[in-house]
C-alpha cells in the first residue's frame, strides 16, 4: 500500500515537473524561440494614396507634442501623393475623447482611414493606466466595428523626454502612423471594394436620414467640415 502511494506521489511530481517547470522550457530548441525584430517597421515605396481620404483626430491636451506628430503624419501623407483636400483634421479635448469621435467619422462614410493622435505621459497616480488601456481598446474596436481601418496614434510615454524622441526629427512615430494610414485604406479598398461615398469631408458632410414619418426625399444638409 505504501509503495503504490510512493509511485503515484513520484508520478504526480513528475507531471508537475514536465508541464510546468520554467528550467525544462529553457532546454527547448533556439528556432522555436520568439526573437524581437531587428528593425523598424518599413513601407513600399510606390504607396499610391491619390484617391484615397484621411481623417486626423488629434487632442488638444500636451498640443506641443502632439502638433508635431500630426506634421509627421502629413509629411507621409504627401509623399504618398494624398491630395490636401483628402486630408480631414479635427480635435478633441484629451485621449479618451479619440475614440467616440474616430467612431462619428468612421460612420459618415467619407473617409478612408483614420489616424488618432495623443501624447499620455505617466504621472503619481493610475490615471494613466487607466487612460491607456481604455483608449487603445476602444480604439481598436473601432476599426472592427466599422470596418474602417483607425490607426492608433496614442504615444504612452513614462516621461516628457521619451516624448520628444518620438514626436521629432527622423524618429518621429507620425510619419510611420501616415503611412500605415494609407497603406490600411488601400488593403481595405482591395478587400471590399471603394464603396459610394458621400461629397465633401469630414462629420458635416453626410446628408441625414429622414424622419419615419415624413415623405419624399431627405433635407439637403450644408456641407462643411467639423461637427456641426
Amino acid at each position: 500500500m505504501f509503495r503504490k502511494i510512493f509511485m503515484l506521489s513520484a508520478l504526480l511530481s513528475t507531471s508537475t515537473v514536465f508541464g510546468f517547470s520554467p528550467a525544462l522550457l529553457r532546454t527547448t530548441s533556439s528556432s522555436s524561440v520568439l526573437k524581437a525584430a531587428e528593425s523598424e517597421v518599413s513601407f513600399a515605396d510606390d504607396l499610391d494614396g491619390s484617391k484615397v481620404r484621411i481623417g486626423i483626430i488629434r487632442t488638444r491636451w500636451n498640443d506641443e507634442h502632439v502638433t508635431n506628430l500630426v506634421n509627421g503624419a502629413k509629411q507621409a501623407l504627401k509623399e504618398c501623393n494624398v491630395p490636401e483636400d483628402n486630408i480631414f483634421e479635427t480635435s478633441v479635448p484629451g485621449s479618451f475623447e479619440l475614440p467616440l469621435a474616430a467612431k462619428f467619422l468612421a460612420m459618415s462614410g467619407t473617409v478612408d482611414a483614420i489616424i488618432t493622435t495623443g501624447v499620455l505621459i505617466k504621472g503619481d497616480t493610475m490615471h494613466f493606466e487607466y487612460i491607456c488601456d481604455a483608449t487603445s481598446k476602444a480604439i481598436m474596436n473601432v476599426g472592427i466595428q466599422t470596418n474602417v481601418p483607425v490607426v492608433f496614434g496614442v504615444l504612452t510615454c513614462l516621461n516628457e523626454e521619451q516624448v520628444k524622441k518620438r514626436s521629432s526629427g527622423d524618429n518621429n512615430h507620425g510619419y510611420d502612423w501616415g503611412k500605415t494610414a494609407v497603406e490600411m485604406a488601400l488593403l481595405r479598398a482591395d478587400a471590399i471594394g471603394a464603396a459610394t461615398k458621400p461629397t465633401g469631408m469630414g462629420f458635416g458632410a453626410v446628408t441625414p436620414m429622414p424622419d419615419k414619418g415624413s415623405q419624399g426625399p431627405p433635407a439637403k444638409r450644408e456641407k462643411g467640415p467639423g461637427f456641426f
